[in-house]
């Protein structure tokens, strides 16, 4: 079995979730249905509801099932934006942070695009931490009136690094700007809990929490105006319209009540893991840099699973493939466009250049990473690195041959 340490783009399903996937999924039954096939599935529908707005701080209303992570932001940065500048046209302002995931990036950009929204991409420190200070400037002297929303990940899906949703939300309230976050990564890892946090919208994901791929929800506040974005049925609360899930949410809900309930414990015991990594790394290869917050420094500053490195002169992706063929699966946590590498973005709103940027590294713990895992990468780690260092930059756009010359 290879050693899995890429937990943050999907961790495997866990046995509360199998079991419950399993048990439903055989049965009958559309939720909206009115027969008694139909009544069940809405039970257990209800019941997943109920399980997972427990887990997540949240009212059961406010819960809105969705096909995911992605969709939910989708709907939630759309919505926000279509509802608050129908109600005002002169709220065409996005207010979003330059490390967020592409679900985010990308739909902000699309707003921009096609529908007149104007983004304003919010800095970040050398940690990946949002810069309070420039969000309080643009509320202060960019016209909040302008506002249509702000949108700030909980934690950053790359390096780690946790952000400060209190204070965000607290100086955005003072302007009545609707607050929405991509609390994927943060859900199930550490404490998240949707009514104390002030938020108007969350997005959370079945598949980052032990849950199956294909199931999410968004967290709407139950006074929060949200133009759908698509429309058939008028299922949840007519805001995300189609059949549900009935199997995939109740291992969803499963997930949910699971991590949650040992989270304390399991968080502890993957963050004593994520310090030997780090230290492993720190001593394998001396000039490889942490990125993100230092846990030693700031322990409460960084998601307990995440470990996430540059290598200088190191290409991120020959490293990959090399621990790969040594039976360790991490990831780069940067995207591949037309075959062509790119450094990712995240790491360049944290001030890296191009050349470090492109020697990244992230390794993920989750609830099935144990010490034999850790052991095998310690292993695997110094000869891989030497390999990928003798290889250079290999995939840089000066040494690769560009399409015009094939």
């Amino acid at each position: 079995m290879p050693v899995y340490l890429d937990h943050a783009a999907t961790t495997p399903i866990s046995a509360p979730a199998l079991a419950a996937l399993t048990s439903v999924i055989t049965r009958s039954g559309n939720p909206s249905s009115l027969h008694g096939s139909g009544r069940r599935a809405r039970a257990t529908v209800e019941a997943a509801r109920e399980t997972i707005a427990a887990a997540a701080g949240a009212h059961p209303t406010e819960v809105i099932f969705t096909s995911g992570g992605t969709e939910a932001d989708n709907l939630a940065v759309k919505g926000l934006f279509w509802s608050r500048n129908a109600a005002d046209p002169r709220r065409t302002r996005i207010l979003v942070s330059g490390i967020e995931h592409a679900a985010v990036q990308d739909t902000v950009e699309w707003l921009e695009k096609h529908e007149g929204a104007d983004a304003v991409w919010l800095p970040v420190d050398e940690h990946g931490t949002v810069s309070l200070t420039a969000l309080k400037k643009e509320l202060d002297d960019g016209g909040a009136d302008s506002v249509a929303l702000l949108s700030c990940m909980w934690a950053n899906n790359e390096v780690g690094t946790i952000e400060p949703i209190a204070a965000i939300v607290a100086l955005a309230s003072e302007y009545g700007i609707p607050v929405h976050s991509d609390a994927v990564q943060a859900f199930g890892s550490i404490p998240v809990n949707f009514k104390d946090s002030g938020l108007a919208a969350m997005s959370i994901s079945g598949h980052k929490i032990g849950g199956p791929v294909g199931v999410g929800a968004l967290l709407l506040g139950r006074a929060v105006n949200l133009t759908p974005v698509q429309h058939g049925g008028g299922q949840e609360r007519t805001v995300r319209s189609g059949t549900l899930d009935t199997a995939g949410i109740a291992a969803f809900a499963a997930a949910a009540q699971d991590v949650t309930e040992n989270m304390a414990t399991e968080s502890n015991r993957i963050a004593g893991l994520r310090d030997q990594i780090i230290d492993a790394v720190r001593q394998a290869v001396p000039d490889a840099v942490l990125r993100g917050t230092d846990p030693a420094d700031h322990p409460n500053a960084r998601l307990p699973g995440n470990a996430h490195f540059t290598f200088p002169g190191c290409e991120g992706d020959s490293l990959l493939f090399l621990l790969d063929m040594a039976g360790v699966e991490s990831s780069t946590g940067s995207a591949c466009t037309a075959g062509v590498p790119r450094p990712s973005h995240v790491l360049l709103a944290m001030g890296l250049d191009e050349d470090t940027a492109r020697g990244a590294q992230r390794f993920s713990l989750g609830h099935t990473s144990s010490q034999q895992d850790v052991d095998a990468f310690v292993a695997a780690l110094p000869q891989a690195h030497t390999m990928a260092k003798q290889a250079g930059m290999a995939g840089h756009p000066s040494r690769i041959q560009t399409a015009s010359t094939w």
